[in-house]
């Protein structure tokens, strides 16, 4: 099973919700800038294994948000 097939009932779920609310959910701004700085780090060879565990957790949260996201938005369209 893939990740995205792992949090695709779970996002469908959460949009389900409040798909008005879901539709809408942004990142705040120090977690974006957290993650501009991890990937830099990435790119550049520095990142500890730390570090790389906390860039792989917001990318799963950055995907299940996007699929709770897109399933939001799918359900207020129809």
């Amino acid at each position: 099973m893939s990740v995205l097939e792992a949090f695709d009932p779970i996002a469908e779920e959460l949009a389900g919700l409040a798909p008005e609310k879901v539709a809408m959910l942004q990142a705040p701004p120090g977690m974006a800038l957290r993650v501009e700085e991890l990937v830099q780090k990435k790119k550049e060879g520095s990142l500890s294994f730390e570090e790389s565990i906390e860039l792989e957790r917001y990318l799963a949260l950055d995907l299940l948000i996007s699929l709770a996201k897109a399933r939001a938005l799918t359900m207020l369209a129809s």
